[in-house]
């Protein structure tokens, strides 16, 4: 993707691509703001209110209108903007001439309660994201009622039955306003080459591998943290006598599969690394690089995993994950950074107390990437050692930690240490 700079004088325009309701509002509240946050439905509905009288397409305005009614930074914009991209309820547009840059934000309509409770991946998120309590909840909140019709006979008219034919012109009017919604994208994490030859001609249809089904297994690989081959297992206990594929059944095998792997819980965002947009850019070769991309690159699950020596972490260390990257919303390589630094001080033990004083302090501190996360971590420990007369000046600490990066500066344990590492995440 694309890296543009964002300023405070560039345009945008806001375009209407569907019909908004009051009911929409409700359901970006709802339904959206669990997983995507207050800041980008705040922006949603801020582009919405831009619109003319209409509701068709805004004047042009810069982004500096948006910083004073959002009240927040361009860089928390920006990224609010994306949250919105990447659950289908805005596309962005750039164009940069003669000096002069212009965004076009199209907006697009959330999905209905129906569609969002059936989506393969937004439903998930939203329990994973708000519990299972909160979830019945809502979908209590958002069922149809039920009423017995027994006795009642329908006596409804039919258009036939209240208008007269008229012969007259068809008119075909494509260009009038209607509902319109933007397809999630998710880049492609199934070889659908290797997938067939996987599994033989005689079992599975051709035919099977159709467009949607396609999109189905890519967001299950997503949202299950599956690769090809496993994707394979699973679909060949889903096929058909006809070589078809069911999908109810594949969705059942995918969930089944994953909470018997993880101790019954559904996939979270410790199964996740590090943004792109947050990572450092390549080629800083020194120690302190190479551990920053192990951090990056590496999900909370696979880096604690790799800290018990390939052994999987107990359950109630996966709830301290998940409570890290869904209550306090701290990205993978932070989260990363945290667990390597309290292990090292901490004898080795994730106490939920001591990690989580550590995580409120670098929240509050706005940390979201590595070196920032390993900066703070070095400066506040050397106010904490300042302030302890006992602390030992032979402290066991992470290899990253208070060096001049130069492999001389470390010891031969150390760097066995940092190897070890490297070699797990090559």
């Amino acid at each position: 993707m694309k890296k543009i700079t964002l300023l405070p004088a560039d345009i945008y325009i806001v375009i209407n691509k569907t019909i908004l309701t009051e009911i929409d509002k409700k359901n970006l509240i709802s339904l959206y703001e669990p997983i995507i946050g207050v800041t980008p439905v705040s922006l949603y509905l801020t582009l919405w209110s831009d619109l003319d009288k209409r509701e068709l397409m805004s004047k042009d305005y810069n982004h500096h209108h948006l910083m004073t009614v959002l009240k927040s930074p361009l860089e928390d914009i920006k990224e609010a903007r994306k949250a919105l991209e990447a659950v289908g309820l805005l596309r962005t547009f750039y164009k940069d001439e003669e000096n002069l840059k212009t965004y076009v934000y199209e907006l697009y309509s959330p999905l209905s309660a129906y569609e969002f409770f059936n989506h393969p991946v937004l439903n998930i998120v939203l329990y994973n994201n708000i519990g299972s309590s909160e979830y019945k909840d809502l979908v209590n909140f958002y069922k149809k009622p039920i009423f017995n019709y027994n006795g009642y006979e329908e006596i409804t008219n039919g258009m036939d039955d209240t208008f007269k034919s008229a012969s007259g012109i068809y008119f075909n009017n494509e260009d009038v306003q209607k509902v319109n919604q933007n397809k999630i994208k998710i880049s492609s994490l199934i070889d659908f080459d290797l997938l067939l030859e996987s599994i033989p001609n005689k079992v599975l249809s051709k035919r099977a591998l159709n467009v949607k089904n396609k999109e189905l297994i890519n967001n299950l690989a997503f949202i299950y943290n599956l690769d090809t081959l496993k994707m394979s297992e699973l679909i060949r206990l889903t096929i058909n006598e006809n070589g078809l594929i069911s999908k109810d059944l594949l969705l059942k095998e995918t969930r089944k599969y994953y909470e018997y792997n993880n101790s019954g819980s559904l996939p979270t965002l410790i199964y996740r690394s590090q943004p792109d947009h947050l990572k450092s850019p390549d080629g800083d070769l020194s120690n302190k690089g190479k551990m920053i991309y192990i951090f990056e690159n590496t999900t909370p699950y696979d880096f604690l995993r790799s800290k018990y020596k390939n052994v999987n972490p107990t359950g109630r260390d996966l709830k301290l994950l998940e409570y890290l990257a869904i209550e306090l919303n701290m990205t993978p390589a932070v989260i990363n950074v945290l667990v390597d630094y309290v292990l090292r001080i901490n004898n080795n033990k994730l106490t939920k107390g001591f990690v989580e004083a550590i995580a409120g302090q670098w929240v509050r501190a706005g940390i979201k990437t590595a070196g920032e996360a390993m900066a703070i971590a070095e400066k506040e420990h050397k106010k904490s050692s300042k302030i302890k007369k006992n602390i030992k000046n032979d402290e066991p600490l992470p290899v990253w930690f208070d060096k001049n990066n130069e492999a001389s500066s470390m010891s031969e344990e150390e760097k066995a240490e940092l190897e070890q590492l490297l070699s797990d995440f090559r």
